[in-house]
């Protein structure tokens, strides 16, 4: 059964990877370029202080700081122990990818999906009464994982299950930072 899934998600990488052309080549690699996104982190570092203060606000991106610190590590520690090579690595489809960037280390599961949603997720529940707008921000995990199947360097499944850890653990942290907060500032 876990043969079958694993043939499928190749197949599926396969034929996502092949929808791209060149004219649409340049815009994947800069999306997939965390660099790239800075004006929105700024976008949201001023919308946290605007709603919260320098102080509060200050706690609130120090908090967020050390989500994407802690997905960073956790994604590593799993990647390290689950060791499935990369598509770019594969060689049993890398020659029926179009590859653009050979990024070494493993593939499961996706940093870029997980950290971009438990970072998205945390966003969204912190400022959801504050910017109604705020729910637009989910397009910014949902691009930036696709941008990983589009250069070939994810499968399906590791983009999966980097959005379903990344909810899981937005939520879980939102939890833990609302009483840390009532404790720090009441």
């Amino acid at each position: 059964m876990l043969e079958e899934i694993i043939k499928k998600d190749k197949e599926l990488l396969i034929f996502l990877n092949s929808l791209g052309n060149e004219s649409w080549d340049a815009l994947w690699l800069q999306i997939t370029n965390q660099l790239s996104w800075i004006p929105l982190f700024l976008l949201i570092i001023f919308l946290v202080v605007k709603s919260f203060g320098w102080k509060k606000g200050g706690f609130i991106i120090l908090s967020m700081v050390i989500l994407v610190a802690f997905s960073d590590q956790f994604t590593n520690l799993i990647k390290n122990s689950v060791e499935r090579l990369r598509p770019n690595n594969d060689p049993e489809i890398k020659h029926l990818l179009r590859l653009f960037i050979k990024p070494k280390g493993y593939s499961f599961m996706s940093g870029h999906a997980t950290t971009s949603t438990f970072f998205t997720t945390f966003t969204i529940l912190l400022l959801r009464n504050r910017f109604k707008g705020i729910y637009f921000m989910i397009l910014f995990p949902m691009v930036f994982a696709y941008s990983r199947l589009y250069l070939g360097v994810h499968f399906p499944i590791d983009i999966l299950v980097g959005i379903l850890i990344g909810v899981t653990f937005g939520n879980l942290y939102y939890y833990l930072f609302k009483k840390v907060e009532n404790k720090i500032f009441q």
